[in-house]
């Protein structure tokens, strides 16, 4: 068995314009000093890094995994959530996914998409110069206006989504696979893989392809429903990276699942600071050390209630408290004895 590593924070919730949000040297400075060992990090905030530069420059690279390490954490994994949104898009979100790309191909859905490409590739090779091996994304999404639907979908929409999305996303992985990195969906919300089905919709598409992999955070699952704990057994050879985060979901005779339009802190599922929620994270890290996974486990913080730096700070212990180091013998070992196939058989009469 092998030991999670961690405690690693995802820095988007925590950057700003302020210090010592505002600059790698600083955030990675006060995320060492509430207790994280690693740190992943956005890939489209130029406050932190050029993608560009670290795409084309192994150098630029060692110096900034140096100044990182100088200041006492790792950097575990790149995100491209943002940019992977972007990969696919219905219409129907062009205007509010539209601030997430650069300004010159804002307003243009094929030059946006190309940039989106091509900030991917440039993140799985800054992946690569950095000796990481995995790098978290989002899929985006083309049937997801269609997900709970009124009139019925026509025959062949979704299936015509799933094609499209992985003819968009092949030429992605197989560049991940040249750099020896596996690129983890976030199942959420949201995108279309948003569920283990909808995850093996794409995966069939795709063949199996060795690279596509799943970034698993058990908060997305609180919210559907859906069993997280079953998940984690189901799909424990793909779950490559983890969120860890914490939710609760508590329904009323007013409301759901679907929250009725109400903000976060009304809604009946909620994001919550660690132990704050509904999250068995006591046997999801039994289940992930029974499972081998040796990755990060990264805090991703979202509370509607709790102040960030409060649920950085106590994100770094829970995960400290809640990692499993893991035993190299059994606990019965010491009633053991000196065995050998002569033993064997006579104990059992043969």
């Amino acid at each position: 068995m092998k030991t999670i590593k961690g405690p690693g924070l995802f820095l988007a919730q925590f950057a700003g314009d302020e210090a010592p949000f505002d600059t790698w040297d600083g955030i990675t400075k006060w995320a060492a000093d509430c207790g994280y060992k690693g740190v992943q990090v956005p890939s489209w905030d130029a406050r932190f890094i050029d993608l560009a530069k670290a795409a084309e420059s192994k150098d630029y690279c060692d110096e900034f995994k140096g100044q990182a390490a100088a200041n006492g954490v790792v950097v575990t994994e790149l995100s491209t959530h943002l940019q992977g949104q972007l990969v696919a898009v219905n219409p129907a979100y062009d205007t509010a996914f539209d601030g997430f790309a650069a300004p010159s191909v804002q307003g243009d859905p094929q030059a946006r998409q190309a940039w989106a490409v091509d900030q991917v590739k440039m993140a799985l090779s800054a992946s690569k110069h950095l000796g990481l091996t995995e790098m978290a994304t989002f899929s985006g999404a083309l049937a997801w206006p269609y997900v709970y639907p009124w009139p019925q979908r026509p025959a062949g929409l979704v299936e015509a989504a799933f094609d499209e999305l992985a003819k968009r996303w092949r030429p992605i992985l197989d560049h991940a696979d040249e750099c020896g990195v596996d690129v983890c969906y976030e199942i959420h919300p949201g995108e279309d893989l948003h569920d283990g089905v909808t995850f093996e919709m794409f995966l069939e598409r795709l063949n199996g392809h060795s690279r596509c992999n799943m970034l698993y955070d058990p908060s997305h699952y609180v919210l559907q429903c859906l069993d997280y704990l079953d998940n984690i057994d189901i799909y424990k050879d793909r779950i490559k990276m983890f969120h860890v985060k914490d939710a609760e979901f508590n329904p009323t005779g007013r409301q759901g699942v679907y929250g009725g339009y109400q903000s976060w802190v009304d809604r009946a599922g909620r994001f919550r600071s660690l132990g704050d929620g509904q999250v068995d994270f006591a046997a999801i890290f039994s289940k992930m050390a029974a499972n081998d996974f040796d990755g990060w486990a990264v805090v991703e913080w979202e509370c509607c209630l709790k102040h960030p730096e409060d649920g950085a700070r106590e994100g770094a212990q829970f995960v400290k408290d809640h990692i499993i180091r893991v035993t190299e013998r059994a606990f019965d070992d010491f009633a053991g004895g000196d065995v050998d196939d002569a033993t064997n058989r006579r104990m059992l009469g043969i």
